[in-house]
C-alpha cells in the first residue's frame, strides 16, 4: 500500500471565502500514482473547513447567508471566546461545515457523484492556513 502527503496553503485576504480545491487534490492524486484507495482532505486550522458540494455561486451565497444567520460575526461581544480576538463565529461555522472529507479513488480519479467538488471554507481569513491531503491505496 502506498501513501502520499501534501499540504496546500491558502492566503485568503477576506474574512470568509469558499475555494474549489478539487483540481489541487486531483494533482496530488496524479503525482502519487495511486489508482485505487482513499483521499482524506482536512483543514488544519480550527476556523476553516473542507466539504463536498456543488460549485454554484447561488449555493455559495446561500451558505454564506445561512452560516451568518446561525453564527453571526457581529456583535463580537456576544461570544465568550472573543477575548483579544473576534473569530468565535469562525469556530462555529467550521463546526457546521465540517473538518474533512474522505473521497474514494477509482482508476486514478476522485470518485464523485454528479456535481460534487471539494471546497476549502475560510471563516477567519487574513492569515496563512493549510489543508492536508493524505492519500492511501495501490
Amino acid at each position: 500500500m502506498k501513501s502520499f502527503r501534501r499540504e496546500l496553503w491558502f492566503d485568503v485576504p477576506q474574512r470568509r471565502a469558499f475555494i474549489n480545491i478539487t483540481s489541487d487534490v486531483q494533482r496530488c492524486l496524479d503525482e502519487s500514482g495511486i489508482q485505487e484507495g482513499l483521499a482524506l482532505v482536512n483543514a488544519m486550522h480550527i476556523t476553516a473547513s473542507v466539504f463536498v458540494n456543488d460549485d454554484e455561486p447561488g449555493l455559495h451565497h446561500d451558505f454564506e447567508r445561512w452560516l451568518e444567520q446561525l453564527a453571526p460575526h457581529e456583535p463580537v461581544g456576544r461570544y465568550r471566546h472573543n477575548v483579544g480576538e473576534d473569530n468565535a463565529d469562525g469556530h462555529l461555522k467550521r463546526q457546521i461545515m465540517g473538518r474533512e472529507v474522505v473521497v474514494a479513488i477509482t482508476a486514478g480519479q476522485l470518485d464523485f457523484g454528479p456535481w460534487e467538488q471539494i471546497f476549502y471554507g475560510e471563516f477567519d481569513g487574513g492569515r496563512r492556513k493549510r489543508v492536508l491531503v493524505k492519500l492511501i491505496g495501490e
